[in-house]
């Protein structure tokens, strides 16, 4: 490799030029909120043992992120057994001491009962955990999802569902959260985010009074949640500004999911008006498209705003996209950027030739950044210079073996490599091997099929 002689700022227009003029939180501020264990464990065929989320929850400590969301009690034996793993490794110091592991809850005082139940039988405190209650500020969700509910609370008959005017479900739906709210404070839980599902299709006069009545009730922490993965940077210009105003000092989590491929830009843009916690899976897990990925936004951050988070260790990324592939059985895309397998691989001729050189022509990011490795690939596309590298990063086998490395050699080798290629791709393996793919995908749940065998030898 060949050092530059001048900087290399001097030679290049720093992305950071054009973004500078975007004011974010202090880096201190800022923390990563992880939804890894909850949120990313609803990807369809996506299940954690709670042994499994233990040693993803140490990893992502040892990491940096600050909030870990690790489990929704209500759901089962093995979401209770989970959050008591991992409070009793923080308890140990396995975990760090200020990192906050919190438990999801619906706006029920059920809910509530269940995450401190949960604690309490390993002898920690209510207190030991925050709780995230989720409500919605989305019209859409309070008259249609929760309506039937809403008029039942109130001691309204259900026959009235559709004709019954919106605003009449606005109120019980601000009357329900901040009770839930009020019922964990009064369990001596003092950590409360209050969550609005669907906020980015919501009406924002009516989420600026739902979130003050929350904060009134004791609420410490807001998570607008862009549910259906919708939000754009327009609307996110719209909606964060009015509400952070409104929070008045009570943070903000941005919550995005990943439909249009927008999480990790919208969340940014999010940062810049004043949220200050950034909700994140690792390798982007989640319902449907998934949620907004630790690794992008992170590193979006860092490279082109020029935003690093104190503390946290991006060198180990790669490494935990391997734990992610590994417990939830669904590899990464080889192109994912900057975790992907084949993101620091490099085949063209041009471009090895230019990396030879110097990795900084075609790499903005150095792969022990974040873990990776620089690999050539060899094909039909390959060039001399890469394989001349290799083979002099080889010399001394080579020399074992009486084996000069010499121009022509170089030629006959490059000539062979695409004979070899051209082989690969008329010998149908790349057929096979998406057909295998596929199958195991879809292995990994419970399918349609299966699910009426289950009942069938059931009803025997």
């Amino acid at each position: 490799m060949i050092e530059f002689h001048e900087p290399l700022e001097t030679l290049i227009r720093h992305p950071k030029a054009f973004t500078g003029k975007l004011r974010f939180p202090d880096p201190s501020k800022i923390k990563i909120y992880d939804d890894t264990l909850r949120d990313g464990e609803q990807m369809p065929g996506v299940a954690f043992s709670p042994e499994q989320k233990l040693e993803l929850a140490k990893f992502l400590s040892d990491m940096g992120v600050h909030v870990m969301d690790v489990a929704f009690p209500m759901n089962g034996e093995s979401d209770c057994k989970a959050l008591q793993l991992i409070v009793q490794a923080q308890k140990r110091g396995e975990i760090r001491k200020n990192l906050e592991i919190l438990a999801m809850c619906r706006s029920n005082p059920v809910d509530i009962d269940m995450v401190i139940k949960t604690v309490q039988e390993i002898g920690a405190s209510p207190d030991d955990v925050s709780v995230l209650i989720l409500s919605t500020f989305s019209d859409l969700h309070v008259k249609y999802k929760l309506g039937k509910a809403l008029l039942k609370r109130e001691g309204k008959p259900v026959d009235k569902w559709l004709e019954t005017p919106l605003e009449f479900y606005r109120k019980a739906n601000i009357n329900m959260v901040c009770d839930a709210i009020k019922y964990a404070r009064s369990k001596g839980i003092s950590r409360i985010e209050f969550a609005s599902e669907d906020s980015s299709r919501g009406n924002i006069e009516y989420g600026i009074r739902w979130a003050k009545a929350c904060i009134k009730a004791g609420g410490t922490r807001m998570c607008f949640s862009d549910t259906c993965g919708v939000f754009t940077p327009e609307a996110v210009d719209y909606y964060i500004p009015k509400m952070v105003k409104a929070l008045d000092g009570i943070p903000m989590t941005a919550h995005f999911h990943n439909d249009f491929g927008l999480g990790t830009l919208n969340t940014v843009r999010a940062l810049s008006h004043g949220a200050t916690y950034l909700g994140v899976t690792a390798n982007g897990i989640g319902e449907r498209a998934g949620n907004t990925s630790i690794h992008l936004t992170v590193m979006v951050l860092k490279e082109l705003y020029g935003v690093e988070i104190p503390g946290f260790k991006y060198e180990k990324l790669v490494e935990l996209r391997k734990m992610i592939e590994k417990y939830s059985g669904v590899p990464i895309q080889p192109h994912e950027p900057i975790i992907g397998e084949g993101v620091f691989a490099h085949e063209s001729g041009i471009h090895t030739a230019a990396i030879v050189i110097n990795p900084a022509i075609y790499q903005f990011i150095r792969e022990e950044e974040v873990g990776g490795t620089r690999k050539f690939i060899f094909g039909k596309h390959s060039g001399t210079a890469a394989v001349e590298a290799v083979l002099r990063k080889n010399e001394e086998k080579l020399k074992e073996n009486r084996i000069e490395i010499t121009p022509e050699l170089v030629q006959k080798v490059l000539e062979k490599v695409k004979i070899i290629r051209e082989k690969k791709i008329n010998s149908g393996l790349y057929e096979k091997f998406i057909e295998e793919y596929y199958r195991n995908y879809g292995n990994l749940g419970i399918s349609e099929d299966e699910l009426i065998k289950i009942v069938r030898e059931i009803g025997k």
